[in-house]
């Protein structure tokens, strides 16, 4: 197990333009993340990146408004993840609002049909008689299911924004900012961004060819909270493109504005749609979603999303918190087996000797958790994790996911092993920091070894040494609740936006166990008169904290029978002599 190394950011004061009023550590801390003037904050959807900038959109959206004109029957085929999910009901919801009047959706299951658009997948599509379909984040790698839709006369157009490999399918149109030679600036979206960017492009097509003369034209931002959820939940680089989609979204669902299954998911996991952040759409929503393709069937979660009736809304959101309770379980006892296998491997081997690319296998993992498994170990052991799971019941195949750090880019990196040896990898797909393969069993010791001799060549040693990025320490008069709301809202923080986070020393005044593992501090600051209230989630180590400490931390809001009190939720803390 790594020790992290606390390193703060340097913020660049030069062209810094802020207003006057705009707090100095909110200041340092947009400086601090490249943004060098107050407009670069300003999120308004006047500014997002033109549709019509994305490569195959024209031929695209020709192909739908044909569709559309013609009363043929689109199937939206998506994912099982909540990008995927939220994208479906994006498609749906939206070409219903274009005056669509045949269109359905199929997500496939994780267990009979495999990922994406496949073979079996188009089978178990014909007695529907699809005329079109139409992928949401999935499909750039969907040869042999494309080439299936195109032998039953089935025209195929593919949205997805996952990296492609050395040749495309032979769909009729296919947009992806992610494909060589695109312009489109952002190469962030997510895949339900994508899709609103086509409905977006082929609302505009519509409207020069008088399609809403005789129709009312719709307002797609009502989308906005789906997009808001998918592009959170899936972890994509919140650059300025992003932050203006997830903002508007924000924005809806605080003014009451989300759709019926939105605010059911708010419900369900205890959150407050007034102040909700991106944080609890990424934290408790999205796991909401995901669990049910990872456990259950994606329906579940695609239909709660689609559903209008408030009633029904609770009832298909409380279903899936009681499989995100079930996911949990069982995510923590694979966790734990996880890192036994490590603990053993380190005692008997020495920690020197540990892969740089770790690839784990038990023969009861579930194969809907193994990307979860493979990120918390990836954190503890802050190098690449590949965690895999039967496939099946006969055991002869193995589906795997894996999770990165910064530096190491997991989808070239199997890309690489493949290369290097044809026929080892069945199928592999994903992106810099997450990726999934599968491979026949009997071959699971020869891929880890190749997976660790590409990690070792890769990855510089320097950054297997984690470093925890800070924005400094906070004056005595800066731990105040009026900041925490400025901070709160001040994003949307995530993936490549990171929340604000402090470090300080502190002398711990008392402290207590919240149930098993959690820790409620009592922190007194040398600048300051009062003590500070904090928690740590996961924090019992088994031992008392250290009396004399550094935490790394943020600043948050504890809220309480309608009442609000600072709290500092401690990321991280090591003991000072």
């Amino acid at each position: 197990m790594r020790v992290w190394r606390i390193e703060r950011r340097a913020p660049s004061e030069e062209g810094n333009t802020w207003p006057a009023a705009m707090h100095p550590v909110l200041r340092r801390i947009y400086a601090a993340r490249g943004i060098a003037a107050a407009n670069d904050v300003e999120h308004r959807l006047a500014r997002l990146l033109a549709p019509q900038r994305l490569g195959g959109m024209e031929r695209a959206c020709e192909l739908l408004e044909q569709a559309l004109r013609q009363g043929q029957r689109i199937v939206v085929v998506g994912d099982f993840d909540a990008d995927g999910a939220t994208g479906t009901a994006v498609a749906v919801r939206g070409l219903r609002l274009l005056g669509a009047g045949d269109v359905d959706y199929q997500v496939p299951n994780r267990f009979t049909h495999g990922y994406g658009l496949s073979p079996a997948l188009v089978a178990d599509l014909l007695p529907r008689k699809p005329d079109l379909i139409l992928t949401v984040d999935n499909g750039v790698a969907a040869h042999a299911g494309v080439e299936a839709a195109n032998a039953q006369g089935i025209a195929v157009i593919v949205t997805d924004h996952h990296l492609p490999g050395d040749s495309l399918p032979a769909a009729a149109a296919l947009v992806n900012p992610n494909l060589a030679g695109d312009d489109f600036p952002s190469k962030a979206l997510a895949g339900v961004g994508v899709m609103f960017y086509v409905l977006l492009a082929l609302r505009a097509r519509l409207r020069a060819g008088d399609w809403f003369a005789t129709r009312p034209e719709p307002d797609l931002s009502v989308l906005l909270d789906l997009v808001a959820l998918g592009t959170v939940a899936d972890l994509v680089p919140l650059d300025y493109n992003n932050r203006v989609l997830v903002e508007a979204g924000l924005r809806r669902i605080r003014l009451g504005q989300g759709c019926a299954g939105v605010q059911a998911l708010i419900e369900a996991s205890k959150r407050s749609a007034g102040t909700l952040c991106a944080s609890d759409l990424g934290f408790a929503l999205g796991p909401r979603i995901n669990a049910a393709g990872r456990l259950d069937d994606m329906r579940l979660g695609i239909e709660c999303l689609l559903c209008d009736e408030p009633n029904r809304a609770r009832q298909l959101a409380e279903s899936l918190s009681a499989i995100n309770a079930e996911r949990r379980d069982l995510q923590a006892q694979m966790v734990e087996q996880g890192e036994a296998t490590v603990a053993q491997y380190l005692s008997r081997y020495g920690a020197d000797t540990l892969p740089v690319g770790v690839v784990l296998f038990e023969p009861d993992w579930h194969v809907g958790i193994v990307g979860l498994v493979a990120s918390k170990l990836k954190e503890r052991l802050h190098r690449p994790v590949i965690a895999c799971a039967p496939a099946n019941e006969d055991g002869e195949e193995i589906k795997a996911s894996g999770r990165s750090i910064p530096g190491f880019h997991l989808r070239d990196a199997l890309a690489e092993v493949d290369a290097k040896n044809p026929g080892l990898l069945q199928r592999f797909g994903g992106h810099a920091m997450a990726a999934g393969l599968s491979l026949s069993a009997g071959r699971l010791a020869e891929f880890a070894a190749e997976f660790d001799a590409v990690a070792r060549q890769r990855l510089d040693p320097a950054l297997l040494d984690p470093v925890l990025h800070t924005d400094g320490c906070l004056a005595a008069g800066d731990y105040d609740l009026e900041l925490a709301r400025q901070l709160r809202f001040a994003g949307p923080w995530g993936q490549a936006f990171p929340e604000p986070l402090f470090d300080d020393e502190f002398r711990l005044v008392d402290w207590k166990l919240m149930g098993q593992t959690h820790l409620r501090l009592t922190l007194q600051h040398a600048s300051r008169r009062e003590p500070l209230e904090a928690v740590m989630f996961g924090g019992y180590q088994g031992a008392p904290p250290p009396r004399h400490l550094r935490a790394a931390f943020q600043l948050s809001i504890d809220e309480w029978n309608g009442r609000e009190r600072l709290r500092l939720l401690i990321r991280h803390l090591e003991a000072l002599p």
